[in-house]
């Protein structure tokens, strides 16, 4: 997810897997942008915007444990939404939110991706017929 970043903060307070941040003026992430935290050991932490507080300051929810997560730790809004890879390489494999697969089959390559938050596809897109579930 690493790319062009928007913002650098602070963590703030962590309850769970809930993680508040504090960025400086001016540079509040929006809502359901991916942040990027530096964990324990070097381990990359995502977490979703969810609530702006006030105060410069933004309520994510982890898509990881915080276990060993310290306040003060450094974050990195992304700029963007959690993204997932679609498409025919995708079919029949197991991934995670992150869409990392997680079925030891490999990685699935430059697929094309969406948010995980894109509005549904329209009635007139949907299949209408009855198909056999295989």
């Amino acid at each position: 997810m690493t790319m062009a970043t928007a913002g650098k903060g602070r963590v703030s307070q962590v309850i769970g897997t809930v993680v508040d941040v504090e960025f400086p003026s001016g540079v509040l992430p929006g809502l359901f942008n991916a942040l990027e935290i530096s964990g324990k050991d070097g381990v990359r932490i995502v977490a979703e915007v969810q609530q702006h507080l006030g105060n410069n300051w933004v309520r994510c929810l982890s898509m990881h444990s915080t276990d060993g997560l310290r306040r003060g730790a450094e974050v990195i809004d992304t700029g963007r939404p959690i993204s997932v890879p679609v498409g025919p390489k995708t079919l029949g494999r197991l991934f995670n939110v992150l869409g990392e697969a997680i079925d030891r089959r490999g990685d699935v390559g430059n697929e094309t991706t969406h948010s995980i938050h894109r509005k549904p596809p329209s009635f007139e897109e949907q299949e209408t017929q009855v198909q056999v579930l295989e």
